[in-house]
């Protein structure tokens, strides 16, 4: 590693960072035009902590209106830093108390109106593009509700966060939206949280946000070209795991306190979406907890993130795991509001670990396909009235597995559903990891199934495990799964949903482009002749998720 700080000191890469210097990435004209218009991040927050005091008196106008909730209505980049703060900071006295909607599942969509009043309710449309389908739908559905209400004065009720010049400006003006806060252009989604995407929800939830800029300021100065690439943090940090990932150690597993445990999930998508591609890839594992040294391969480096002093029982489980071999990376922050500093941080280690993969960490290729297949699909839907089912592999127990002609040739046509399971995730190997993409709610009891099956898997697989729900991760994840190496093995989840919710103006409600999605990434997977199936649950998901996890427990056994 300090081979790699001595040549970013001698050809100044952050430097280069500062002046928007294409060239330390790519030399291709196509790369480079993107690259130049995604190097906002590095100075926005003086941009923003400008117009602090402008956010807070926006802030005090939304409360002194009579709003209770505020509602984000975004996806990826644009909703996962707000998704940040609303778990931890929680409601704050006296502030509206802040919602994010980051899915398309109808059962998501009506609990989240379940809990506001939708008159006093501020909605946030968070798009860059102001293109993105979900945020273009939900903001579709809730104004036809809210003008069901309030009739022409709906747009009292909703501000609007993009680009300037985008569809989603001329939407906002057209239906009189309260504001519109046009962000810098020059921002990629996922570089975007010490923006206004994550600075206007923060100063609406109403916790000390301003101190939180602050620290991200601090960040700033400490990564700015003066200081030197061994001093650096985040040179540092992206120098490790660069570094490590080049050298086979690119599963890289995200530990936190539990109060910043959300923090996980922002970095998961920073650095999923910025490195998987070109057939290479930094994998973050998010949200897996610290076992025993024996379950983890060769594969494995580990970050943990702490808010003072590091809990003794998890110094112990690192200190184990150090022991057996394994580069641990240990984060403190003095306080919940150095996530500002945290930010920052991974924003720029992130562009450096892409420096030393020989990458361009600010395009996403393959998100932009599954989104054309999702088109796709909803346009087959309006012509001809439903979706062209997957063939079924297996059917029984209450489950259905479907996947390609290909897979059912590989795996073995006539098999049950628990052998056809058993026979897919069996075929991960070292190196390898397995995914769940979970089209379906996410409740507590959801969340406990899909990690007591996660934990099942690395224990006896030994190797790393994620789990994330669509749509979101198809923001996140979704990138590294098919530009990444072919070390995925992907086991998709869906099921029947109970009830759909109509969007006005469209042929098909919430439920049919949530199906449209999740067909969209498999096929997206499929082209690539990724190692996928899908298990559809039925209408009863918990239940179906107890068996998956049955399933899974009988036909998966520990390897040693």
């Amino acid at each position: 590693m300090s081979q790699v700080i001595s040549r970013a000191e001698t050809e100044q890469w952050t430097r280069k960072i500062w002046r928007k210097d294409a060239a330390l990435w790519k030399s291709e004209e196509a790369h480079q035009k993107i690259i130049k218009n995604s190097l906002g991040w590095v100075t926005v927050i003086e941009q923003v902590s400008a117009a602090a005091e402008e956010l807070a008196a926006f802030s005090a106008g939304i409360r002194n209106s009579g709003f209770k909730h505020v509602m984000l209505l975004g996806m990826g980049g644009s909703s996962l830093c707000p998704e940040v703060f609303r778990r931890t900071f929680g409601k704050t006295p006296g502030f509206p108390e802040l919602h994010v909607l980051d899915s398309t599942d109808p059962a998501t969509v009506a609990a989240f109106e379940a809990k506001v009043d939708l008159a006093k309710t501020l909605f946030v449309v968070a798009s860059k593009s102001g293109s993105t389908v979900e945020p273009l739908m939900f903001y579709k559905y809730f104004f036809d509700r809210v003008r069901e209400i309030k009739g022409d004065r709906a747009g009292e009720n909703f501000i609007a966060i993009t680009d300037p010049g985008t569809k989603m400006e001329q939407n906002a003006k057209d239906d009189k939206f309260r504001r519109i806060f046009l962000n810098p252009s020059d921002i990629g989604g996922r570089y975007s949280a010490l923006s206004f995407f994550g600075m206007v929800p923060a100063a609406l939830q109403g916790f000390d946000f301003k101190t939180l800029m602050d620290r991200a300021e601090r960040a700033m100065h400490a990564c700015s070209p003066v200081v030197p690439a061994a001093e650096n943090p985040a040179v540092r940090l992206g120098a490790m795991i660069g570094t490590l990932a080049s050298e086979g150690r690119n599963k890289m597993t995200l530990t936190t306190d539990p109060e910043i445990a959300s923090l996980g999930l922002w970095i998961e998508q920073l650095v999923a979406e910025s490195t998987g591609k070109e057939d290479k890839g930094i994998l973050p594992v998010a949200g897996e907890p610290l076992g025993e040294p024996s379950v983890y391969g060769n594969d494995r480096v580990f970050v943990h993130i702490a808010v003072g002093l590091i809990d003794p029982e998890a110094e112990n489980k690192l200190r184990a795991i150090e022991a057996a071999g394994h580069p641990v990376v240990r984060r403190v922050l003095n306080d919940t509001l150095d996530l500002g500093e945290e930010f920052y941080l991974w924003e720029m280690a992130t562009a450096i670990a892409g420096k030393i993969l020989d990458i361009n960490p600010f395009d996403q290729p393959n998100v932009q396909e599954s989104k054309d297949n999702t088109v796709r699909l909803l346009n087959e839907f309006k012509q001809n009235g439903k979706l062209t089912e997957q063939p079924v592999a297996a059917d029984g127990n209450g489950l259905k597995v479907l996947c390609s002609p290909e897979t059912i040739q590989q795996l073995g046509a006539g098999l049950s559903v628990e052998s056809f399971i058993g026979a897919h995730l069996n075929r991960a190997r070292a190196g390898d990891y397995v995914a769940l993409c979970d089209y379906i709610q996410e409740t507590d009891e959801h969340e406990v199934l899909l990690q007591s099956i996660r934990t099942h898997l690395r224990d006896a697989l030994q190797v790393a495990t994620t789990t994330g729900y669509g749509p979101r991760f198809l923001h996140s994840t979704g990138q590294l799964h098919k530009g990444g190496d072919d070390s995925g093995v992907f086991l998709q989840i869906t099921a029947e949903d109970a009830k759909d919710i109509p969007l006005p103006g469209e042929p098909f409600g919430f439920s049919v482009l949530k199906q449209a999605q999740a067909l969209g990434d498999f096929a997206s997977l499929a082209s690539r002749h990724r190692r996928a199936i899908r298990v559809h649950l039925g209408t009863d998901i918990a239940a179906g998720l107890k068996t998956l996890l049955a399933i899974v427990q009988s036909q998966v056994q520990r390897k040693n």
